[in-house]
């Protein structure tokens, strides 16, 4: 549950994440350091300067309250200032400011290890007055601040921090120079699902070049697969469509009433090998171009309502360009507008543009798709025939399996569902951009 939560907040990108990586180890490595020499160094060689300036006091003290003669030449000679004071004078309370930690230290072992301590005073980095009660009255004795703490105690911390920071940078620009074949690699094989092919060379360490050499073998692979198919299918159709023709030409000798049905065959048989070829060649047809898709949706729907369908353009929402292929995408609207005329009464077109993404929807008041039976139908060669009455004759199973082909080679989805206006299918074509 703990590493559930912690995963809501860790970073998402590659650079990121090794970023991360990379930062939080010398973050935590100084923090250690610093702690440890604070304790055992800081801490330490305060309380060492303290123990003797305190014997150098205690020193001083004694020879006051004696009477020496020379006492305040030997306090210069360990330059110490010594002042009488009234009692009045004493401070109420120590002087130290908040950020000053090995303050701490110094009062608490002049505390522990001065006789008469009655307070301290740590105004500043250069002076440091001590307060003791001793026979001779209160007195005053000041003393240079570095005779208790280490001088420029900052500097391990410049240090560390600016040396951090330059072993940060190398290692980011090492992180970068390491991730960026791995980005190229995500590049080109983004491209490849979308249905472009991006010039890419394997760089980087082994592991990338051996994931870039796979990603090139996989793509050869599919792209002589694709081809293979394209070819096959294409033939087949061509060599198809010579003896239909013949069949056409036989039957014209025929008597009208023996010629119909047998036409009607033939027909058909020729709408089946173009859906075929149009299925072969549709995702893959033409090349990426900026493209209007309100004005491509609106001249679609301008065809159609020409030839008669009853097809009507309820929304075009948004401005600009989307690379698309332009051929392959009006094909599969075109299919998804004939399957909602066939398989319904009417069909609404509406065509959204927004800085994120295009949605290509088409709706029909048929009998629609049940949610078990969706992905089935957009496969090939799928059809649904008791789930949706026809009223134009049997389809081929293809119109949706091209859609969806269409939608992924441009590295987008095709969502069925329900439709909220008509009670039908809802069809839509959304691509990222």
């Amino acid at each position: 549950m703990f590493f559930g939560w912690l995963k809501r907040y860790m970073p998402r990108s590659l650079y990121g994440r090794a970023a991360l990586i990379l930062i939080l180890p010398v973050v935590l490595l100084q923090l250690v350091v610093s702690v440890v020499f604070v304790q055992r160094h800081f801490e330490g060689v305060t309380r060492q300067m303290s123990q003797s300036t305190i014997r150098e006091l205690a020193l001083v003290i004694a020879s006051v309250e004696s009477g020496y003669d020379r006492a305040a030449d030997q306090a210069e000679r360990l330059q110490i200032t010594v002042r009488q004071l009234d009692d009045s004078a004493l401070p109420m309370r120590d002087i130290r400011r908040w950020y000053d930690f090995s303050g701490l230290i110094i009062r608490e072992e002049m505390r522990a290890r001065l006789p008469g301590f009655a307070g301290i005073a740590l105004p500043d980095d250069k002076r440091v007055q001590v307060y003791v009660q001793s026979d001779a009255g209160p007195l005053e004795l000041g003393f240079d601040r570095l005779r208790v703490s280490a001088r420029n105690p900052h500097q391990l911390f410049a240090n560390m921090l600016f040396f951090g920071i330059l072993l940060t940078v190398i290692a980011f620009i090492y992180m970068r120079n390491q991730l960026r074949p791995i980005k190229r690699l995500a590049r080109a094989a983004e491209a490849f699902g979308r249905g472009r092919h991006v010039p890419y060379r394997p760089t980087g360490a082994v592991e990338v070049r051996a994931a870039g050499h796979a990603f090139l073998d996989m793509r050869a692979r599919l792209e002589r697969q694709i081809e293979q198919r394209t070819l096959m299918l294409s033939g087949v159709s061509h060599d198809l469509r010579t003896p239909l023709t013949r069949l056409r030409l036989g039957l014209s000798l025929l008597d009208e009433d023996e010629r119909a049905p047998l036409e009607q065959d033939v027909d058909e048989m020729q709408r089946l090998l173009d859906a075929f070829l149009s299925f072969v060649r549709d995702a893959s047809e033409g090349e990426t171009e900026p493209t209007d898709p309100v004005a491509l949706v609106r001249r679609i729907v301008d065809d159609c309502q020409r030839a008669g369908d009853p097809v009507t353009l309820v929304q075009a929402s948004g401005e600009g360009s989307v690379s698309l292929r332009t051929l392959a995408t009006r094909r599969a609207i075109e299919n998804l507008v004939a399957n909602a005329v066939r398989y319904g009464n009417r069909a609404e077109v509406s065509v959204e543009l927004t800085d994120k993404s295009l949605r290509i929807r088409v709706e029909d008041d048929g009998p629609g798709i049940p949610p078990e039976s969706r992905e089935e139908a957009t496969r090939p060669f799928t059809r649904l025939d008791t789930a949706r009455n026809q009223n134009r004759g049997s389809g081929v199973g293809l119109g949706l399996s091209i859609a969806t082909d269409v939608a992924r080679a441009h590295g987008g989805v095709l969502r069925l569902g329900t439709s909220d206006r008509l009670g039908g299918l809802r069809a839509d074509i959304v691509i990222a951009r």
